[in-house]
């Protein structure tokens, strides 16, 4: 029974939904003829599809099976190849496969299947992206995703084989690779070979993508390699049947080869050591195979007593391997003819163990073993070798090269990678849910999210999501965040980002409720005063406050007097000027004259005020000055304009004193205080607080604060000047006031 399956990968795909007998569902997999039997089961289904590149499915998972036969993997391994492919014909894959194969070969058909959607989703979010950030960041997170998915070993290396296959099938076609697949080649799926030291996988994917990424360069170097093909042969095979016979000769039985240059690996010696093509190729290679490690030495004396070595070119990679376990002897050595130097020759010596290793990488050791009806039961090793350990050594070692050598918990333990709707992948933390992934996307998208759909299906906002998977989130047009999303025992938020996010819009919030607050009470003042045709803007200006929220802000939290306003709006009447005219009043009897108990010596009864521009209080040293039209002013004796009306008119100065004060009278005295200090939230009213403690009425403030620097002018209602030094001095030790001074 066939169905239809829309947006499938493969064209004209289709879906078998297997029948499941009560046989099949009692019998327990058999594992004799594995290759056999996964081809059998394959076949009906994808016999007759084509891939996107155009070839035909059957064809390339019969390659990709060779391919892996040929990294040294097991009968086992090569039937996955099958079953990778028909998982996308089946309705329910992981039920029919579980049935027939077994658990784990299911869920490795199911995982991969997915892995290979979400490259090709990635790729094509890449192939979109602008040069630059976005695509190195997504090509990023592909090779960080592919890591993700290899929990189960398989994975990587049936992905490493089938993209082998599809470069394979394009160069033979003659067919071009789109420019993402050659690029994602390149650099994920080589390096990741490189990684695992399957080298001729490597060198094969890099030079086929190469050959597709820079078509011209390819065929140049291709060119000069084939025109110097019939010299170099000749000089590598005399060179090779010399060695041969004469380290038999020693008692050193060897295989000796020529090694092949890779192309790209040519190319990218030329442009990092800035070569041309004479001067790289005329390494010539040689590689020597022996028995054991002592015949590897054996041949390395021989080889250095009958050519001249460069010695800064040798490397004893047996005595210290490479991280990937690499092992050989490295040399470069020069014939002497006639006492003439020839060419160098690169010459690689090893035993046919490290040689096997050098070639197919650790995956020339994976054995599977089945376990009865558990299927897969994981990877062994002949002899002392341990695969498995070996080879997530090297993926973790892999890991800390994409982190920067960063040590800490892996990528397989605290990251996953989802997608979004339109394929872009997505980093988040472990136990991430759909509210981190909206918060991740955009600041925004957190604070309206509503709802998930995870691969379509709807679920609850707190669920945990899983790597590959695509997340679509349904948005409110306007809202903001639950305070639940910050409780942690409901498990909304995973990540220490998006919770901050959260955290910071309920402050706004509140923020917002106290500039509200403030707006209100400043704009009642206005309106009382009859001033509401003034400008917010302006009226916080003048109160020192760079913006009206600014001004609305701290009045909503009490830190500013709305009397300040008030006094501003309704400024007292100016100042006499010295020219006014003189206006001398008697006295009644038993009253000192003038405002705040000040006596005029030697005149019974004149009018006094005190000046504004230093307002003095008892018991300050105080003069008068005579004006015109307003009686006698009184200054402090140190102010400077005293001093510079004194000198201009002297004969206007008289001597004043302090009244004693009468009994059952309380006179006060309006006084300047000065404060510098670093700007703070809080400042304001903790200064405030001091005059508060200290009974001192402050009748007006103003504020003006400049790069960190807060200045503020305080008018204080006093009756002794003295008592307000020992004030200053306790709003000296308010945190961060630099200075605290009578003006």
């Amino acid at each position: 029974m066939k169905r239809e399956q829309p947006g499938l990968s493969m064209s004209g795909a289709s879906v078998v939904d297997y029948p499941l007998s009560a046989a099949t569902a009692e019998r327990t997999p058999v594992q004799e003829n594995m290759l056999a039997r996964a081809r059998a089961f394959a076949e009906p289904l994808i016999a007759d599809e084509t891939l996107d590149t155009g070839e035909n499915t059957l064809a390339h998972a019969d390659a990709v099976a060779a391919i892996v036969a040929a990294m040294g993997g097991s009968e086992a391994m090569q039937a996955a190849s099958y079953l990778v492919y028909s998982c996308q014909h089946l309705n329910r894959p992981q039920e029919v496969i579980a049935k027939v194969f077994g658990d784990n070969f299911a869920s490795l058909a199911v995982e991969t299947t997915k892995l290979v959607h979400v490259q090709k989703q990635a790729r094509s979010v890449t192939a979109n992206a602008h040069l630059g950030d976005g695509a190195g960041t997504q090509t990023e997170y592909v090779r960080k995703m592919l890591l993700a998915f290899s929990r189960d070993l398989r994975v990587v290396m049936l992905r490493l084989a089938s993209r082998l296959q599809t470069l394979r099938y394009a160069a033979a076609s003659k067919q071009p690779v789109p420019e993402s697949v050659a690029r994602e080649s390149l650099q994920v799926f080589a390096p990741l070979a490189n990684r695992l030291g399957i080298w001729q996988v490597k060198w094969e994917i890099e030079d086929l993508s190469f050959r597709f990424l820079e078509p011209e360069t390819y065929k140049l170097i291709a060119r000069l390699l084939d025109e110097k093909r019939v010299e170099r042969e000749g000089y590598v095979e005399q060179l090779r049947a010399r060695l041969e016979r004469e380290l038999a000769a020693e008692g050193v039985k060897a295989t000796v080869q020529g090694r092949p240059k890779n192309i790209y690996s040519i190319v990218k010696k030329m442009r990092g050591k800035s070569l041309d093509f004479a001067q790289v190729f005329d390494i010539l290679a040689l590689r020597v195979v022996v028995a054991d490690v002592k015949d590897c030495y054996a041949a390395l004396a021989w080889v250095h007593s009958h050519f001249q070595p460069l010695d800064e070119e040798f490397d004893d990679y047996i005595a210290r391997p490479k991280p990937n376990g690499y092992q050989s002897l490295h040399t470069v050595v020069r014939e002497v003819v006639n006492g003439q130097a020839g060419k160098p020759i690169e010459i690689q010596i090893r035993t046919e163990e490290m040689h096997d290793h050098a070639e197919h990488g650790v995956a020339a050791h994976w054995a599977y073993k089945e376990a009865g009806h558990k299927g897969y039961a994981g990877v062994w090793a002949s002899g002392e070798y341990d695969a498995k350990i070996a080879v997530l050594r090297q993926l973790l070692a892999w890991e800390r090269d994409l982190s920067g050598g960063s040590q800490g918990q892996g990528l397989f333990d605290d990251r996953i990678y989802v997608l979004t709707p339109d394929a872009a992948i997505v980093e988040l933390p472990q136990g991430a849910t759909a509210v981190d992934f909206a918060y991740t996307v955009h600041t925004s998208l957190g604070h309206r999210c509503r709802g998930a759909r995870v691969d379509g299906a709807m679920v609850p906002l707190n669920t945990p999501l899983q790597n590959g998977q695509t997340v679509e989130i349904i948005a409110a047009k306007e809202g903001g965040p639950s305070r639940d999303w910050l409780n942690a025992e409901l498990g909304y938020l995973a990540s220490h980002r998006a919770r901050a996010k959260v955290r910071a819009w309920f402050n706004a919030q509140i923020t917002h409720e106290t500039v509200a607050r403030g707006r209100e009470a400043v704009e009642k003042v206005l309106q009382r005063e009859g001033k509401t045709a003034l400008k917010l803007d302006d009226l916080a200006s003048q109160l020192g406050f760079k913006s009206a929220d600014h001004l609305f802000e701290v009045v909503g939290k009490d830190e500013f007097s709305l009397r300040n306003i008030e006094m501003l709006l309704r400024p007292p009447e100016p100042a006499p000027g010295p020219d006014d005219g003189v206006i001398i009043k008697k006295a009644r009897a038993g009253e000192s004259s003038g405002k705040g108990g000040v006596l005029v010596v030697g005149v019974s009864s004149l009018m006094t005020q005190l000046a504004k521009c230093c307002k003095p209080a008892p018991p300050d040293p105080i003069r008068g000055f005579v004006t015109r039209g307003h009686g006698v002013s009184i200054h402090r004796a140190d102010c400077s304009n005293f001093r510079m009306m004194a000198g201009r008119d002297a004969e206007r100065v008289i001597d004043v004193e302090w009244a004693e004060p009468r009994a059952g009278s309380a006179s006060v005295y309006a006084v300047d205080v000065a404060v510098e200090a670093t700007d703070r939230q809080g400042l304001l009213r903790d200064i405030s607080d001091v005059f508060a403690r200290e009974k001192m009425n402050v009748i007006g403030v103003q504020t003006q604060s400049v790069k960190g620097t807060a200045w503020m002018t305080f008018t204080i209602e006093i009756a002794d000047a003295g008592r307000l030094t020992q004030v200053l001095g306790v709003v000296r030790a308010v945190a961060g006031v630099r200075s605290a001074r009578r003006r």
